[in-house]
Formats: C-alpha cells, structure tokens, sequence
C-alpha cells in the first residue's frame, strides 16, 4: 500500500480525535516539533526504522521527539503507531496532520527573506498584506539571507516575488550577454 495514503488516513483520525476533545492545536505544535525533529536529527529516522531497537525504547525516542509535553492524544496516537508497526510513517503522518489542520484552519504559510532585519512593524504590514490576498491566517517566517543584496523575496502558498537586488543583477546581466 502507498505510504502517501496510509499517512494521511493516519493523520486524518488523529484530526478528528483532536478535534473531539478539543485539542487539535496542541496537537498541531507536537506534529510541527517531531516534523522538526526529524529534518534537524537525520539520526532520527535511522533510530526508529531500526527493527532492532524495542517498541519500548521507539516510544520514548517518539515521545521526546514530540516535545517537552506533548499532549496526552499524541502519546496514545503514538503508542497506536507502534502497536501497528507504523513507525517508519511518523514523518509522513506529521506532516500530512500539519497539511489537513492547515487546510481546515485557513492558515497559509508564508516567508519573508531580506538583506537585514525588518522591523516588527515591517513584518507586521507583509503578514496583514498576505493573509488579505488568501483571506485566511498566516504563519509567517522571516529570514535574513545577505547573499540577496537588498530587497525581498516574499513566499505563500505558491506565490513567490522575487524583489531581491540579485534577482535583478542576474536579470540585467542575462540581458547583457
């Protein structure tokens, strides 16, 4: 069976339980932190594809990886997991919840790169300007890359303006030749 389906199948009754009890958010931030924790820890995925190491020990691994304090639903999301000897999907399954609570929520993730830091207010005025064109809520994530020279480049969804200094250097010089 495809991966792809099993994750989501996973993932779309972990959101309906999380939204039955009424913690879907606090689920949403442990499914973003052992999302996290696997693309910080390449370690990770080797651990617990490891059909050596006991269920056991793969649940403390899953847990720790969930975060400081997860909440109880992720735990015995978890703990079924394991039992059906699903662990190597943990990954997928994550980050098929963070899509669906995306999708359910209106939320749009969006990113902000410049040359140097912005101002709070700055940041503030991109946010409210993406989440008018979606009509929805955005996460947004600023980052500073002085490789752009000056400018922005603005990302959501599957938009991208690119109006970084190098983007139009690139654009001149490719004219020039």
């Amino acid at each position: 069976m495809d991966l792809g389906v099993i994750s989501v199948r996973y993932a779309r009754a972990l959101l309906k339980s999380a939204v039955q009890t009424k913690c879907e958010e606090k689920v949403y931030g442990d499914m973003n932190t052992i999302v996290q924790a696997y693309a910080e820890l390449p370690r990770l995925r080797r651990t617990i594809d490891n059909p050596m190491l006991p269920t056991e020990s793969k649940k403390t691994v899953l847990s720790a990886a969930a975060g400081e304090n997860p909440s109880p639903l992720t735990l015995k999301f978890i703990d079924l997991i394991l039992q059906q000897g699903r662990e190597e999907v943990m990954q997928l399954i994550a980050s098929s919840y963070i899509t669906l609570y995306r999708q359910q929520k209106n939320i749009t993730h969006g990113r902000l790169v410049t040359a140097a830091a912005v101002s709070p207010a700055t940041q503030q005025k991109m946010q409210q300007m993406v989440e008018r064109r979606t009509g929805g809520t955005v996460e947004f994530l600023t980052e500073v890359d002085p490789d752009i020279i000056g400018g922005f480049i603005l990302e959501y969804d599957t938009y991208r303006m690119d109006a970084s200094v190098k983007s139009q250097l690139n654009t001149i010089l490719k004219e020039l030749k």
